[in-house]
């Protein structure tokens, strides 16, 4: 498919590289070499996809992944050349669908950016709103609601809501719904899971740290439930 990717990597080298890269796969490339311009460009143009490195100037890849979060969902590819995991959690928990780390293969990037524009173009079941407790999950819209309020989802949270809500009181192990969000890189730690389903019950659950909508089965994973 052709898309339009933003590229936001300060490294010009590194950046012309990966826009010729892209543009060899069928895509439109258009590089910025800052966190602000980046974040100007997404909202103001609306990319299929975000490939954004961390180590930007004016704005790291992480404030402008918070900032993006806010309006838009983008789907966002995060370049890190951190090694720690904790980094790298960070960044799924303030939205990012994906990331891979420095020094990375072009092929395994331009991968990446094939699955999750997959994913945001995947024409959503509209076999039927699905109703678990006081949870509404809506493929054709691509809307979740809790009560009657609107709960707004990373791609990523969707697919994983989504795939429970159609399977309420089935417990998923973290490795079923990596499978799942079909994205992460599976080497990496399944403790993204983790991240996901936290980000999820500070948006559906009335007090996060006891949810009653998204439990935790000790020792398998996670089930979605209708709730007390």
């Amino acid at each position: 498919m052709c898309a339009y990717v933003l590229i936001a990597e300060d490294n010009e080298r590194q950046a012309e590289a990966l826009r010729q890269y892209l543009e060899a796969d069928g895509h439109r490339a258009v590089v910025v070499h800052d966190g602000q311009s980046a974040l100007d460009h997404a909202l103001r143009s609306a990319p299929d996809l975000l490939v954004l490195d961390v180590m930007l100037p004016v704005m790291n890849g992480l404030q402008v992944c918070r900032r993006l979060r806010e309006g838009s969902s983008v789907p966002v590819l995060m370049l890190t050349a951190r090694t720690e995991e904790e980094d790298q959690l960070v960044g799924l928990e303030l939205g990012a669908d994906d990331y891979l780390t420095k020094p990375y293969s072009p092929r395994v990037l331009a991968a990446r950016v094939r699955s999750l524009l997959r994913r945001a173009a995947a024409t959503p079941d509209p076999g039927g709103i699905r109703q678990v407790g006081q949870l509404t999950v809506d493929p054709g819209r691509h809307e979740v609601t809790v009560a009657g309020r609107r709960v707004e989802c990373t791609r990523a949270e969707f697919a994983l809501i989504d795939a429970m809500s159609a399977q309420p009181e089935r417990v998923f192990t973290r490795l079923q719904l990596l499978e799942v969000i079909n994205g992460l890189d599976r080497t990496s730690t399944r403790r993204a899971i983790d991240v996901h389903v936290l980000n999820l019950r500070r948006k559906i659950e009335a007090d996060p740290h006891r949810p009653e909508l998204l439990v935790t089965v000790y020792g398998v994973g996670y089930k979605l439930t209708g709730g007390a």
